[in-house]
């Protein structure tokens, strides 16, 4: 299962660094790595991935890609808080949707 993190077209892109320390305050424990295919973030000791579209450190728009069994639960709503505190929104099958602190 996906699901596309985004920041409305009319705010500024977060850092990278804005996005881990958000990561970080949800007591994550997040790795950035730089792949010639796009940036990855890694959440120590669990399985789910966060691929986060970069531009010179700047950053609008990620796809968590949950592993199974990590689907629903306190994983997800951690990550919907960090990125939540950054002002994105979340968007799945059911559409728009606000990731709530």
């Amino acid at each position: 299962m996906e699901t596309l993190l985004k920041l409305s077209d009319s705010s500024s892109p977060s850092t990278l660094m804005e996005v881990l320390d958000s990561l970080r305050k949800e007591h994550f424990e997040p790795r950035l790595e730089t792949k010639a295919w796009g940036d990855w973030i890694y959440l120590e000791g669990y399985n789910s991935v966060i691929s986060i579209e970069s531009n010179r450190g700047l950053s609008s728009a990620a796809t968590v890609e949950h592993a199974e069994g990590e689907e629903e639960g306190e994983i997800v709503q951690c990550i919907y808080r960090a990125f939540g505190r950054l002002g994105w929104h979340g968007i799945d099958d059911d559409g728009e949707f606000p990731l709530s602190l």
